[in-house]
């Protein structure tokens, strides 16, 4: 089967690899699409994991092999593939902090060599402990692979904002309009918020209130805080998510975040960026800092609906599609995106 190995920094290769066998309690899938996701280039571009690696996790396909010992799937049947699963009764787990969970971070999916995922191939492995405790979803009738695709980055961004505490009526500043920020606009409508996107470039800051966002502002302006603050009667914003690992839109939400608000990291920041802070700002305003990372097995039952029941609009997140061919070049324009560069699927 092709797939892109990992060969290095920078280093893709599209080469012919076994297809992956699998064992009695196993299933193989059919790679039919797969996001590009922004950990997915972070780990092709800076020297993190040793190659060779196969990478691509949000993936939707069709099952082509099943082991003999698997129950209640069959060839044929179109899934949600989740790349990691918790084990459900270690200390992390039973404090719902699935994503710290050991068996969560090495148990993963894999199209061969060290086991990264494996999305980015013509074929997948799943291996018996995501089989057997929920990491296959059936794609219902009516649903498409690349909407079924977006179940795994729905749940990390429903995790944020969950994590956050938004409730119905509360005001979210979201910075950066990419992939991501657009989808945390959709999802603070879908909790009854009201999001105020930023963003560098004109057409995302147009994008971001075509999908909903109560206005949407240039991130450069210097009366950000005061145009934010006559939105929201002199208070500030309840919640600030940060969708882009920039220590000047951490300072941007800070000034903009009302006394007693949170803001949220949910951008992954390069290793060596330090971010100075007097921590009276902190104790005298009661602002929480909060992270999240990764998904929640808890919300997975939530993400699914919103998918499936197409509560948000994710098909108006796509931009471009590419063959795994060129997904080297893929990678490309997500970091050098166009003005009009959003979700980027690739298709084995």
């Amino acid at each position: 089967m092709k797939a892109q190995v990992f060969r290095g920094v920078n280093q893709l290769s599209y080469e012919e690899v076994p297809r992956p066998e699998i064992a009695a309690d196993e299933v193989l899938v059919q790679v039919k699409v797969v996001g590009l996701c922004q950990s997915d280039i972070k780990k092709i571009r800076y020297p993190l994991y040793e190659p060779p690696r196969i990478f691509g996790h949000e993936t939707a396909g069709e099952i082509a092999a099943v082991g003999t010992d698997v129950q209640g799937w069959q060839v044929g049947q179109r899934v949600v593939v989740l790349h990691h699963i918790p084990c459900m009764h270690c200390d992390y787990c039973l404090n719902d902090n699935f994503s710290m969970c050991e068996v969560y971070k090495n148990i993963t999916t894999t199209a061969g060599f060290n086991p990264s995922g494996g999305g980015f191939a013509e074929y997948v492995q799943v291996p018996g402990h995501i089989v057997n405790r929920g990491g296959l979803i059936a794609i219902p009738h009516g649903i498409t692979y690349e909407q079924a695709s977006f179940v795994e980055p729905t749940n990390c961004c429903l995790k944020a904002v969950t994590k956050a505490g938004i409730k119905p009526g509360q005001t979210v500043l979201i910075t950066g309009a990419g992939p991501i920020g657009l989808m945390f606009v959709m999802l603070v409508n879908y909790v009854g918020g009201r999001a105020i996107a930023t963003d560098l470039l004109p057409t995302r800051i147009e994008k971001a209130l075509q999908v909903g966002a109560t206005a949407a502002l240039d991130a450069r302006d210097p009366e950000l805080a005061t145009k934010i603050g006559e939105m929201t009667n002199g208070m500030g914003v309840d919640v600030s998510l940060l969708a882009v690992p920039s220590d000047k839109a951490f300072f941007q939400a800070l000034d903009c975040t009302r006394k007693g608000g949170k803001i949220l990291f949910f951008a992954e920041f390069p290793d060596e960026v330090e971010i100075p802070i007097n921590p009276n700002i902190l104790y005298r305003r009661e602002i929480d800092l909060i992270g999240s990372y990764s998904s929640s097995f808890r919300l997975q039952k939530q993400s699914t609906d919103i998918i499936f029941n197409q509560r948000i609009d994710v098909d108006a997140l796509v931009s471009d599609r590419y063959p795994l061919k060129e997904l080297a070049k893929a990678v490309e324009q997500a970091v050098s995106p166009e003005p009009d560069t959003y979700k980027i699927l690739i298709y084995p």
